[in-house]
């Protein structure tokens, strides 16, 4: 079994079960990730419901509209799938995407700590949003404020993963 720690260090949320397909131990996933194909490529993954993690190897990868649909290895009727419903997919990090310098996961950033140039806190990093142009984000300030900042490098000086930070060179009037 993998411990908390390790989990969120090597596997992301690759999707959703949303319902059983057919008969025979398969689900219907919607995918979280940006190409529903790398799919193909998950060996084995987790599957999470609250504090509940069950480790399972794929054994069959189909897609079918903006779905996915997962057979699970001895995992061969409706009546053992039925209990995943709603359960969060979980695959290895190296699987879901092959990232570019200066590309993060979502995961990654929720939850740091912005700084500006001068190092005063601004707040967290509460969401990502994904536009067309480029992606935001979404800080809470802990004062009942969200703070918007374009993830692009000119307001974005630098992204500290490891020391769990983020700082913002913001123009006069984006904080406010």
């Amino acid at each position: 079994m993998i411990d908390e720690k390790d989990l969120k260090k090597n596997y992301l949320p690759a999707g959703r079960i949303t319902t059983t397909h057919g008969i025979k131990g398969e689900v219907k996933v919607y995918p979280e990730v940006d190409d529903p194909g790398r799919f193909s490529l998950f060996k084995e993954v987790y599957l999470r419901s609250g504090s509940r993690l069950i480790s399972v190897e794929i054994e069959n990868v189909k897609f079918f509209k903006k779905t996915v649909i997962l057979k699970f290895k001895g995992i061969d009727d409706i009546n053992d799938v039925v209990r995943y419903r709603d359960y969060e997919v979980l695959a290895r990090r190296e699987d879901i995407a092959e990232l570019k310098e200066d590309q993060y996961f979502d995961a990654d950033i929720i939850g740091l700590m912005v700084l500006d140039t001068l190092g005063t806190e601004l707040g967290k990093v509460s969401s990502v949003l994904h536009g067309s142009g480029n992606d935001v984000y979404i800080i809470d300030s802990g004062q009942g404020k969200e703070i918007m900042i374009p993830a692009v490098k000119r307001f974005v000086t630098k992204v500290d993963i490891e020391n769990g930070n983020m700082t913002v060179d913001p123009l006069p009037g984006m904080l406010s």
